[in-house]
């Protein structure tokens, strides 16, 4: 069974930068397009950031680009998201998801990133 676990989230003050990881086990990790999501109370999941299952392509929401930056490590089967001039906007839980061609879909537990003075 797959499974992906991030680390890496914190608090941190406005014009910060935080790097999270999301580590995968379990499954063929290059077969998988892999994306950050974050989520705030009250409000639905939303899309950050996503990478091609080579890094290919990537797309980033309209609210972090050019402030955050995602890759992806094949060999090492890890994700991640350098976050730069963090925002108190930005604060949710962030979210790490693998989703094949064929629609299996991983998610991890989430890391909370709080931007606070």
């Amino acid at each position: 069974q797959g499974q992906l676990v991030e680390s890496g989230g914190g608090t941190v003050q406005p014009g910060g930068s935080l790097r999270l990881s999301c580590a995968a086990a379990g499954f063929p990790f290059d077969y998988y397009v892999m994306s950050w999501y974050r989520q705030t109370p009250g409000k639905e999941r939303e899309l950050v950031a996503a990478i091609s299952t080579h890094g290919g392509t990537i797309n980033y929401s309209e609210a972090v680009k050019g402030r955050f930056t995602i890759s992806r490590d094949n060999a090492k089967k890890m994700l991640y998201l350098e976050m730069n001039s963090l925002k108190p906007g930005d604060t949710a839980i962030y979210y790490c998801k693998a989703q094949s061609e064929e629609a299996s879909t991983y998610w991890g537990q989430g890391t909370q990133v709080t931007v606070s003075s």
